[in-house]
């Protein structure tokens, strides 16, 4: 024991500061791959990648991918996957899309039934996955296929525009909709004020039930940084239009999710079950229902990506949530999150998303081919996890 001691407290400070040091590396790389002409002294610098507009772009790309990331988190920590998000997002965003603007529906009516629809499919999957004995990488798999198939069906292999300007139109809405500038600065400073106090409770809390503490520093230091860094965004984002609405959902959906699995009865659940599912059974835990909870939240988060989704392009069209299910995985492990379940965090994910949209970003700025998008995004993924083998066995 001894022996094994003294590399413990070296080894979890290299796993934070993983990530944070691989977002660092992306963004110098783009910034003097994209931006170096605006530094060389120019008679005009262009910057592209650290512009306003492209960094607001950039968050309401890290919103979509994000969404969908939170959900795929809590179908793994129950030692789960699920390769049919990709198309149930482009699925959900059609229906929603041809019952608002091709069947003249109510924006709400139609959102609200492809919610429906979303929760009743991935009950289905959760159910077959609990009941029936069958492998969550097969039912879902098979989803894939089926939720792509449907969706072209939906949209009848065309594009169908979203965004034609009507007031009632909700997803015009989502599209363009942003905070004036006087809100979000009164948001920012809000959010700053609760990390802080969400540190200093913690800190008091664990001094309450007398657990290791440390000094006052770090706690200081986490609440200056997490303000520092929503203020950053605001003032970002009031330079090009203000605060996206897509920030706000992702903002909610973060919070909602890190209740749900930190302070919640069905989060230690998810924990437990994705730790040893027998051992789960033995101690009185319904695995069965808190799996079917998982992926029915799964779906919650597939409709709210599909609606963002489909927004964002202005159009359901095929080639919508295609691949999605691949980085929503990556960002996953990218953020700490073991494939074999029990292990992992909201901001890892979060973290993870960042990294994933950045690349995807950073890649259209410089005009990467297709292709070599593709071989990206597949290197991204296996890297991830071979880091997940790698941490599982030290």
């Amino acid at each position: 024991m001894s022996a094994l001691s003294p590399s413990l407290p070296s080894r979890i400070p290299l796993r934070k500061l993983a990530m944070p040091c691989a977002l660092l590396l992306v963004w110098l790389f783009f910034i003097f791959k994209i931006d170096g002409e605006a530094f060389s002294g120019g008679e005009s610098p262009r910057f592209l990648f650290l512009s306003a507009r492209n960094l607001s772009q950039l968050l309401i790309e890290y919103s979509i991918i994000a969404t969908l990331s939170l959900g795929m988190f809590m179908v793994i920590l129950a030692s789960h996957i699920d390769l049919s998000v990709g198309s149930g997002v482009g699925l959900t965003g059609g229906i929603a899309a041809v019952l608002a603007t091709q069947k003249g529906w109510p924006a709400p009516l139609a959102l609200g039934t492809a919610l429906l629809c979303a929760l009743v499919l991935w009950f289905c999957i959760g159910t077959l996955v609990v009941r029936q004995k069958m492998p969550s990488f097969i039912i879902t798999l098979g989803g894939l296929l089926i939720f792509k198939g449907l969706f072209w069906l939906v949209i009848d292999n065309a594009t169908v525009p979203v965004s034609p300007g009507g007031k009632d139109n909700l997803y015009s809405l989502l599209t363009t909709y942003s905070l004036p500038e006087s809100a979000g600065l009164a948001l920012g400073v809000a959010a700053a004020a609760v990390i802080a106090f969400l540190q200093w409770r913690g800190r008091r809390e664990r001094i309450r039930y007398q657990l290791p503490a440390g000094g006052a520093g770090m706690p200081a230091v986490r609440a200056a940084a997490g303000a520092l860094a929503v203020l950053a965004v605001v003032m970002v984002c009031n330079q090009f239009r203000g605060v996206p609405l897509s920030l706000l959902i992702i903002a909610g959906v973060a919070v909602t999710v890190y209740f749900l699995t930190e302070h919640t009865p069905f989060g230690r659940n998810l924990y437990a079950i994705g730790g040893n599912e027998e051992a789960a059974a033995i101690a009185g835990i319904n695995v069965g229902r808190t799996i079917i909870g998982a992926f029915v939240l799964m779906g919650v988060a597939v409709a709210i990506t599909g609606f963002m989704s489909t927004a964002y392009t202005g159009t359901s069209t095929t080639t919508v949530g295609d691949l999605m299910e691949l980085d929503a995985i990556a960002a996953c492990v990218i953020g700490g999150t073991s494939l074999k379940g029990g292990r992992g965090t909201v901001v890892g994910v979060l973290l993870g998303a960042f990294i994933m949209t950045s690349l995807l970003n950073g890649m259209t700025l410089m005009a990467v081919s297709p292709e070599i998008k593709y071989i990206a995004r597949g290197a991204v993924l296996a890297f991830a996890v071979w880091m997940d083998v790698r941490f599982s066995r030290s």
